[in-house]
C-alpha cells in the first residue's frame, strides 16, 4: 500500500515539475492575476538572463520524468531538490501563501530520499 502511495504523489509530483518545465519553453500557462509584485519582477528579470528559464525548465523535465519510474525515483528526487530549494526560498521571500504546496513537495522529495537513502550512501563515501 506504501509504494502505491508513494508511486501516486510521484506520479503527480512529476507531472507538476514536467507541466513547470515545458510552461519555460513555451510560455502556455497564463500569470495568475494574483501573484505578488516582487514575484512577477523577479520573473521577469529571471527572464532577462537568456540561459536560466530553460536550465530550469529543462532541470524541471529531467527531474519530472525520472520522478515517475521507481527505478529512477532517487535520482529523480536529487534532480529536483536544487529547483525545489529555490522555490522553497521563493515563497519564504515573496509569496508566503503559496508556502503548503512548496511544504507539499518538499514532503514528497524527502519521502523519496529517505526511502531511498541507501542509494546515496556510495556518493558520500559510505
Amino acid at each position: 500500500m506504501k509504494s502505491k502511495i508513494l508511486f501516486i504523489l510521484c506520479l503527480l509530483t512529476g507531472l507538476l515539475f514536467i507541466n513547470a518545465g515545458l510552461d519555460k519553453f513555451f510560455h502556455y500557462m497564463p500569470v495568475p492575476k494574483d501573484m505578488p509584485d516582487k514575484m512577477v519582477k523577479a520573473g521577469m528579470a529571471f527572464m532577462e538572463i537568456g540561459w536560466l528559464m530553460p536550465l530550469v525548465g529543462a532541470i524541471e523535465v529531467l527531474g519530472g520524468l525520472l520522478l515517475i519510474p521507481g527505478r529512477t525515483r532517487a535520482l529523480g528526487a536529487i534532480v529536483i531538490l536544487p529547483v525545489l530549494t529555490g522555490i522553497l526560498l521563493a515563497c519564504i521571500s515573496m509569496a508566503p501563501s503559496a508556502l503548503p504546496i512548496a511544504f507539499a513537495l518538499i514532503a514528497v522529495i524527502f519521502w523519496v530520499i529517505i526511502d531511498n537513502r541507501g542509494k546515496y550512501l556510495p556518493m558520500i563515501g559510505k
